[in-house]
């Protein structure tokens, strides 16, 4: 690094200090529109080893804001090897864009950074065992305009317009005019947006009508332990107490929340019973979360029960989070009918994952439950993944969790109710709404087309822009030959 380098570590440190309100569970959606380009723009006109160092300090510092929550699910080393992983990303990301934009220097290259970025989310969504939780386009959750975008392209097409937003403000930075193509650069970003927003504002105009149902939610944050201990009985009689509750207001389909327990065999089976009974006694279609281990295995289930009281469903989590990798991973997608309107099950992290929500939204499903436990830290994360589930296959969303929030959204990600959960006593809520058709989307049927068209194209730019430096680097040799 040179010394007129050396300016760009303060504003590298700044960038990073705004990315900790971007990059943490509560991100600032604004932020994310901008400050990714200020990072570029320094990674243009730096060398290539101190942009990679640049970029690392920013994104570390990004990254950092997550520390408390990371040391909460995991120990020491494995959250150091995240931080420095998060932080990898960001550099593979922004070298790679950067190679290609120094390659050719040209009008198109201000797609390099969006379809690196969509490129590497699509990998880490599919290959990775927490998918692409953190990724920027989930920081658009609560902007619903452009949120809408995921019923197109899923949340990579938020991203993918996140990041050209991205790209093009850097380009302006480095490049301004000078740039052959400019106008077609930063006229054609602005009208992607704005063909994006208004899409989304279109979008949201929809009031689709469909039978009312009456849903009931209820969540006790505290964990129970020995399943005889009088905190056990505590925690299962003000359950009980909140379904009679909710039933009498007329709740025709109550939730509870994920892995009230963890049930050996003979348990399990003593608290379906119970369960079912309750379902019974209150007319009522229930869902709840218990954990089963049977000596040999452990399982993370959803028991669903019908008004008759019999378990109708017995769902299998597929998607484990990091304190219970030892759990057995299910492969179903159940749905049941019920007046009319289909429903499907999932438990918490299951929805982190856009493949799991759209194969629900294959099978036309109108509602999903989601019985969850979250973190605290992560609430507003874990709901709005979520939720984007539902605007990207057009359906209702019910989520029950455990220290998060109590929360139903339609098809278009508005919340149409929320609470907080809470210790004993807990919380309760309950909401009457409009359970349309659900909203075919063009996601549901392509699936992530352009996350696997960037990976194409962002494998071939790369190889190619390495290709044409090595013909330069050779060329160049052979010149300097006497």
């Amino acid at each position: 690094m040179n010394r007129k380098e050396l300016i760009y570590i303060p504003a590298a440190m700044a960038i990073g200090g705004g990315l900790w309100f971007v990059m943490n569970m509560n991100p600032v959606w604004w932020l994310a529109w901008f400050l990714p380009g200020l990072l570029f723009a320094i990674a243009l006109r730096t060398e290539a080893w101190t942009s990679r160092g640049l970029v690392a300090l920013a994104a570390l510092i990004g990254a950092s804001s997550n520390l408390g929550y990371f040391i909460k699910v995991m120990p020491l080393v494995p959250t150091m090897i995240v931080l420095l992983l998060l932080t990898l990303v960001w550099v593979v990301v922004f070298g790679a864009a950067r190679r290609i934009v120094k390659t050719w220097e040209a009008a198109w290259t201000v797609l390099a950074l969006p379809v690196v970025s969509v490129a590497l989310d699509t990998l880490l969504a599919h290959f990775t065992p927490d998918g692409n939780f953190g990724s920027l386009g989930y920081t658009q959750a609560e902007m619903l305009p452009v949120a809408q975008f995921a019923a197109l392209f899923g949340v990579g097409g938020i991203l993918f317009l996140v990041m050209l937003a991205n790209s093009a403000l850097a380009f302006a930075i480095h490049y301004g005019l000078k740039l052959r193509g400019a106008p077609v650069v930063y006229g054609g970003t602005v009208l992607a947006i704005i063909l994006a927003v208004g899409f989304g504002t279109w979008r949201l105009q929809a009031m689709p009508e469909g039978p009312s149902v009456s849903f009931g939610i209820a969540s006790v944050d505290d964990f129970i332990g020995s399943p005889r201990s009088s905190e056990s009985r505590d925690v299962w009689t003000q359950y009980e107490a909140q379904v009679q509750e909710l039933a009498a207001s007329g709740a025709k389909v109550i939730l509870l929340p994920e892995k009230i327990a963890v049930l050996a065999s003979p348990d399990a089976e003593e608290r379906k019973q119970w369960l079912g009974e309750l379902a019974r006694r209150n007319h009522i279609w229930l869902v709840a979360g218990l954990g089963v281990d049977d000596g040999k295995q452990r399982r993370n289930e959803a028991w669903w029960f019908s008004p008759e009281g019999r378990l109708v469903t017995n769902y299998l989590k597929h998607f484990m989070a990091p304190p219970e990798r030892e759990f057995v991973p299910g492969n179903e997608f159940p749905v049941n009918d019920i007046a009319g309107v289909r429903y499907g099950v999932a438990i918490c992290k299951d929805m982190h994952f856009a493949s799991l929500g759209r194969d629900f939204g294959q099978r036309s499903a109108r509602v999903m439950l989601i019985p969850a436990w979250d973190f605290d830290d992560d609430a507003w994360m874990a709901a709005n993944m979520t939720k984007l589930r539902g605007v990207e296959n057009g359906y209702l969303v019910v989520r029950s969790s455990r220290n998060g929030l109590l929360s139903i959204s339609d098809g278009f990600g508005r919340v149409l109710a929320v609470e907080r959960s809470a210790k004993l006593p807990g919380t309760t809520l309950f909401a009457t709404v409009n359970v349309p058709e659900q909203q075919e989307t063009f996601y549901t049927r392509i699936g992530d087309l352009l996350g696997w068209a960037c990976v194409i194209a962002a494998f071939l730019m790369t190889a190619l822009a390495f290709r044409h430096a090595r013909r330069a680097r050779i060329l160049a040799e052979l010149t300097a030959t006497p």
